[in-house]
């Protein structure tokens, strides 16, 4: 029997890390789901808190790098979380960069078989995703897992993406938001945050299949670059920027605010009225 598609609701936050209470905020606001990046360990004891905080949000994460976190720990953090909070924590997997891993060997084949070693260790596939960019790790990740999770993408490689993956697989890919209407700052912030992206080539290549050029992507990255993953404007024009993912065949967009972590709570406050987002008192 086929996996059904998770429900992640429309929006969610990604971010490095998040507090238990922040957790609950998100919640409030009407947010479905929590991504914490940053190659988390295989432990994933943070995962709990976040969970007993809150009482519907999804926590997922975005993602546990198969380099340094071995399939055998995560699966048995998996069912520990699963036992703990049943059908609320989505394992996001992914393959990291050649140029972090030495032993890094061809993408495809290692993810195939951390995702053999996740079947036999019994992660039930409609409760992973895999982190894809190529049509080739697309479609796996819809053939392998719930669907897929594109990172630092645009709108136009959703609409690729969900031709790629079919109607069935999940389709959440993040996206940038920096919450000014002055367009040198939003900049002058969406390239730290891409500094290190831009040294990495499945992201250069990425861009490139979307037509940015070579000096597209050359540090510090261009303007056209910049303003393709980054979102910013007033909250309206950020949300509609949000929304063409929606548009494009998305099923889930986490939006990681790149203003601070202090600020993340006012910043997705701010947001989820134009998201169209529902808060606990409004249901």
């Amino acid at each position: 029997m086929k996996d059904t598609k998770p429900d992640l609701g429309t929006f969610g936050s990604f971010g490095l890390k998040v507090t238990p209470q922040q957790a609950t905020d998100i919640e409030a606001l009407g947010y479905g789901a929590v991504w914490v990046g940053g190659s988390p360990a295989a432990e994933l004891d943070w995962v709990e808190p976040l969970l007993a905080a809150t009482t519907t949000l999804q926590v997922a994460t975005g993602i546990v790098n198969i380099w340094t976190a071995a399939a055998g720990p995560v699966a048995e953090s998996f069912h520990r979380i699963e036992a703990a909070h049943p059908g609320r924590f989505l394992l996001g997997v992914g393959v990291g960069h050649p140029e972090a891993h030495q032993e890094y060997v061809k993408p495809i084949d290692a993810l195939t078989g951390y995702l053999d070693k996740l079947d036999e260790y019994g992660v039930p596939r409609g409760r992973r995703v895999v982190a894809a960019l190529g049509p080739r790790v697309l479609k796996l990740s819809a053939a392998r897992s719930a669907g897929a999770h594109p990172y630092l993408t645009t709108p136009e490689h959703t609409a690729r993406a969900r031709e790629l993956i079919g109607p069935e697989a999940l389709l959440a890919p993040e996206h940038k938001v920096v919450l000014t209407t002055d367009p040198e700052r939003a900049r002058e912030v969406g390239r730290r945050a891409l500094d290190v992206y831009l040294n990495l080539a499945n992201y250069l290549n990425s861009w490139k299949r979307l037509g940015f050029s070579d000096q597209d992507v050359a540090k510090p990255g261009s303007d056209r670059l910049v303003d393709a993953v980054v979102a910013y404007g007033s909250v309206d024009a950020i949300a509609a920027r949000l929304s063409e993912h929606l548009d494009a065949g998305a099923d889930h967009v986490p939006v990681q605010v790149l203003t601070g972590s202090e600020k993340l709570v006012p910043a997705l406050a701010e947001l989820a009225g134009p998201l169209g987002l529902q808060t606990k008192e409004q249901t």
